[in-house]
């Protein structure tokens, strides 16, 4: 296999890297200024330079909140670059995956959402990421789209992060405790989708893997719930535990609202490419492991 990545500093990216080397394969990540997804000639050029057998999609605008101000730039970046990159990989007749999200849904389901569920985008951010799946797919019917969600990794500014940073600073914190999901560790999505490309590299294509997948941690839990295990576990390595005091929606408002329920049932991925995240409480666990091998608890 010879991967082209779009996307170069997020936490996908990196972790994609990061895997490729530990796996032996050949892989390139490519981001800003260099390869930017609004240069649809830059892309191509780029894309026959570098002669990929497959393409991930692992760059977007995730600013949830300034898209609220920002949404025609989210929109260039998450839907029409996107589709831009679908169609180069179309044309050299390439696997193509792409990374969506949870914010395409409205959050009322009372159940984890299935790939076939209403969508229904409360916020500028979601809506550019359900207009880049339309987008994608129509541009490359052969696609394949992965929502995930709550990523989080040792690498960058994530929730896991920001909590362990908090606990070295503060007594008492509130954290929301009505928003529920799917925790999902960034190296678990790279070697989930490392894990499709060679499924289809041995076997050979399908046209029934096309379409929609859910690729997200196994198990959910609130924010505040979340936060609790990370300040249970991080006193292991030492750190103090902070008092978490449970929050609504309502008493930490941001610029754009966040799903209730962002929970995704990821049974179509296992079932089609037999590929299952582990807990999110076994990958949280890894995370702070390698986070305490490099120094960065202490």
């Amino acid at each position: 296999m010879r991967i082209f990545v779009a996307g170069s500093s997020g936490q996908v990216a990196l972790s994609l890297k990061e895997a490729a080397v530990r796996q032996g394969i050949d892989l390139i990540c490519a981001g800003r200024p260099e390869f930017d997804l609004t240069d649809t000639d830059g892309m191509r050029a780029a894309m026959e330079a570098y002669g990929p057998t497959a393409i991930i999609n692992a760059a977007a605008y995730t600013a949830v909140d300034k898209a609220e101000e920002e949404e025609a730039l989210a929109t260039a970046i998450n839907a029409d670059g996107a589709a831009a990159l679908a169609a180069i990989a179309a044309d050299l007749d390439v696997p193509f995956l792409h990374i969506s999200t949870d914010y395409v849904f409205a959050g009322g389901k009372e159940a984890p959402y299935v790939e076939d569920d209403p969508t229904g985008p409360t916020g500028a951010y979601g809506r550019s990421k359900l207009k880049g799946e339309e987008a994608v797919m129509a541009a490359n019917p052969n696609a394949l789209v992965f929502r995930t969600a709550w990523v989080y990794s040792p690498f960058g500014k994530n929730f896991l992060k920001t909590m362990l940073w908090l606990a070295k600073t503060r007594d008492e914190l509130g954290v929301v405790a009505d928003q529920i999901g799917n925790p999902t560790y960034a190296p678990d999505i790279a070697d989930a989708l490392l894990a499709v490309l060679a499924r289809i590299d041995a076997g050979g294509w399908k046209p029934d893997y096309a379409g929609i997948y859910h690729l997200a941690g196994t198990g959910d839990v609130s924010w505040h719930g979340f936060a609790d295990a990370i300040f249970e576990a991080g006193t292991a390595y030492g750190l103090k535990r902070p008092k978490v005091n449970a929050l609504t929606t309502d008493q930490y408002p941001t610029p754009a609202k966040r799903p209730a329920n962002s929970r995704l049932d990821c049974s179509k991925l296992g079932e089609t490419f037999d590929v299952h995240l582990p807990s999110w409480e076994q990958s949280m666990l890894s995370c702070l492991n390698r986070l305490s091998e490099a120094g960065e608890l202490s």
